[in-house]
């Protein structure tokens, strides 16, 4: 089977002109992107020659590319999402997006509060995510681009918290980027996101 290279998706321009998340910090952190990328696609090609008849569990060509890509398409598919949602104007959400959060969690402040403890908690990123089996939302921890990944939810909002997204404009005070990031927002693509799970929710109930 071959995989398609994935090309990179341009930013949008409201993200270089973000409140407190400078143009440099943006910049930077689309390089690192931009590799997730780029290493995808080596991989991909070297998974095309592979020699099957190699395959071991202890170490082997095909297992140790294939535990990779993991992580370097977690790295791609967990930008786009993070990029795709920042660059607006912050606020609260509205219409079924606030309604569930505010069902699933009490209030938005209390899904916001949680949502940021999550993300000083998290060695790397936080996911949004509604949940397919169950039909609500909740906020998941994820350390790595490829660790703890929940089956069959459908991640609609992600924060990326490894220093490379803050450092630069906050140094070590996460909590201050976490509050930029909220400031930041761009519901549209979320409601989007979460408007897209539960037409597949509804899809999976009727079969």
């Amino acid at each position: 089977m071959q995989i398609a290279e994935l090309k990179a998706k341009e930013l949008k321009p409201s993200l270089f002109e973000m409140s407190g998340i400078s143009r440099r910090t943006v910049e930077e952190h689309y390089k690192l992107y931009q590799g997730y990328v780029n290493k995808h696609n080596e991989i991909v090609k070297k998974l095309a020659s592979v020699d099957l008849s190699t395959a071991n569990q202890t170490y082997s060509d095909i297992r140790e590319l294939k535990v990779e890509l993991t992580f370097a398409l977690g790295g791609v598919k967990n930008h786009e999402i993070y990029f795709e949602h920042l660059g607006g104007n912050g606020g609260k959400p509205s219409g079924r997006l606030l309604e569930l959060i505010e069902r699933d969690f009490g209030s938005y402040d209390a899904w916001a509060a949680d949502l940021k403890a999550t993300g000083i908690a998290a060695r790397g990123w936080v996911w949004l995510a509604f949940d397919h089996d169950y039909g609500y939302l909740f906020n998941y921890l994820g350390d790595a681009q490829n660790t703890f990944p929940v089956w069959n939810a459908t991640p609609i909002l992600a924060l990326d918290t490894y220093e490379h997204a803050y450092f630069i404009d906050f140094g070590t005070n996460r909590a201050a980027y976490i509050d930029a990031f909220f400031a930041n927002l761009d519901w549209e693509p979320v409601a989007r996101r979460l408007e897209e799970a539960e037409r597949m929710y509804k899809a999976l109930r009727q079969d």
